[in-house]
């Protein structure tokens, strides 16, 4: 199963850092976020990557490239490599860099990778976030539940849109209400390729029409993750990430 990041929006909450970079690179102890991201999922056998790209693409389009162990393929939209995420244990990573525009919302980056999924399913997640969740067990329930998209469910600071869940379905799916209630949307989705139908173009935000659609569907349900989830969304977390770096404090990678 093949692992879609969405790695191409501009990061203004963090624009001590992504005036010059793009979010997914900004670094935890000198590794790039996206990198962080990419050894969870291969940490439980998932080696294959779609990075969805826009703002400041040539960023990580030169990062990939200069640190590639073979290059497949090489064009002015798509980079296919090979990469070693870890010098240590050789973790050989298969890499599709997509460019998919500098103002395409999150829906439509996640239709322009229509084409490079395999099978039935595949999994997506943003490019700066980063959890312990146990990535086996979030696909054991997605395919358990035989609906077509399956979406973690984290309890973080309240910043951000808002689930409501009963037995395991989303009934309510709110992007950044003022009211919060508990659960938000931690990104870490498993979906059925069904998904495709519900995006119509590059203007679509993810968490709008398609989730919301899928919820009245019944087709949307919830993976509870309890433990650790944090996202980079700012300074403040930035500078918390780097701490529990530099004190051997590392849920992620554990």
């Amino acid at each position: 199963m093949k692992v879609l990041i969405l790695a191409g929006g501009s990061g203004t909450r963090l624009s001590e850092y992504t005036h010059e970079i793009p979010k997914p690179m900004v670094t935890i102890g000198n590794i790039p976020m996206i990198v962080h991201i990419m050894n969870l999922y291969a940490k439980y056998g998932f080696k294959e990557f779609i990075i969805a790209t826009g703002y400041k693409s040539e960023v990580i389009n030169n990062y990939f490239t200069k640190n590639a162990e073979i290059i497949i393929s090489k064009s002015k939209d798509v980079i296919k490599l090979n990469y070693i995420s870890n010098k240590n244990s050789k973790v050989q990573l298969k890499l599709t860099i997509l460019y998919t525009g500098e103002e395409t919302m999150t829906g439509g980056r996640v239709k322009r990778a229509e084409e490079y999924i395999n099978g039935n399913e595949f999994m997506m997640t943003y490019g700066d976030g980063l959890s312990n969740i146990n990535i086996n067990i979030l696909v054991e329930h997605h395919k358990k539940n035989k609906k077509l998209a399956t979406l973690s469910a984290v309890r973080p600071p309240v910043r951000f849109g808002e689930l409501e869940i009963e037995e395991n379905l989303i009934s309510s799916f709110k992007e950044k209400p003022r009211l919060q209630k508990g659960w938000i949307n931690g990104g870490f989705f498993v979906l059925n390729t069904e998904i495709f139908k519900f995006i119509k173009g590059d203007e679509i935000m993810f968490e709008r029409e398609p989730l919301e659609k899928l919820v009245e569907l019944n087709e949307l349900v919830a993976f509870k993750h309890e433990s650790f989830w944090q996202c980079m969304d700012n300074k403040r977390d930035k500078d918390m990430l780097e701490e529990m770096w530099r004190n051997n404090d590392i849920p992620w990678l554990k």
